[in-house]
């Protein structure tokens, strides 16, 4: 098992990301896990159909500690196990102790025992990393990184703070970080703008995600866009993302980045 935080700035597609990398990974026959880590608890909601798991913060305000796991899981596409963290009660509490909360809940009621997943995504909003946010990467709980990112000036500054914070943390061996995910915004000049931005901070572009309308036209059925037809281009984005996210799995490192247009054919 592999645990995977993926971060990025609020609003750059990074739910999306992550959930069509985990409906490839499943698609593909791999046990998933996808847990939401934004107090707006909207994470999983394309693999479930449009519906959303219950909250597990608000959960156990309401309820006290589950008694099963089913009260708190949610199976998507695929098989994908969601899950969302929530949020503390408004204006009361701090999120990053409620990820620790719920994270310390899971281990308890041996969530990651029970459903055996391969690859465990966290799905965490990143503006600003406090300490909080940091968490998983923090308190060792993500063995690799991975930042989605366009070529915004503000997506790119939330990248590097976000790289700055892991850096903190290197001597602990704790989480590596993996590379970045670009999710186009179609820019002028947009992926030599982060190939540049990785150059600097020395690392890499792992995938590409095009623009296309596709994926709104899915997430309005609450699917992902693997989901909707695995056999457009964007989706076998995710396909190659899933690839590259099993290599680094296995210490066999990143493969060659493809990006496919709107309408190109797929070998």
């Amino acid at each position: 098992m592999i645990k995977i935080a993926i971060y990025g700035k609020g609003g750059i597609g990074k739910s999306t990301v992550t959930s069509g990398i985990s409906a490839a990974l499943a698609a593909d026959g791999n046990r998933v896990m996808q847990i939401g880590c934004d107090p707006k608890s909207d994470s999983t909601i394309n693999l479930l159909g449009g519906e959303t798991a219950p909250p597990i913060l608000q959960y156990m305000q309401e309820n006290g500690k589950p008694d099963t796991l089913d009260s708190i899981v949610r199976q998507g596409f695929g098989g994908v196990s969601c899950l969302e963290v929530g949020g503390p009660s408004p204006g009361v509490g701090c999120f990053g102790r409620g990820m620790l909360t719920a994270f310390e809940l899971l281990d308890e009621m041996d969530a990651y025992g029970t459903y055996s997943p391969d690859v465990v995504f966290y799905d965490i909003m990143a503006d600003i990393v406090c300490g909080g946010i940091a968490v998983p990467m923090r308190e060792g709980l993500a063995d690799m990184v991975f930042i989605v990112t366009s070529g915004e000036k503000m997506a790119l500054l939330a990248a590097k703070n976000i790289i700055l914070a892991l850096r903190n943390f290197a001597d602990r061996h704790y989480a590596k970080l993996g590379g970045l995910i670009l999710n186009r915004r179609d820019m002028p000049d947009e992926v030599e703008r982060v190939q540049e931005f990785a150059r600097t901070m020395d690392t890499s572009i792992i995938g590409i995600i095009p623009r296309d309308r596709n994926i709104h036209t899915y997430e309005e059925q609450g699917k992902t866009i693997v989901e909707g037809d695995p056999s457009l281009p964007t989706s076998a984005c995710f396909f190659d993302l899933a690839r590259t996210i099993q290599s680094f799995a296995h210490g066999d490192g990143p493969v060659p980045v493809q990006e496919y247009a709107a309408g190109e054919t797929h070998a």
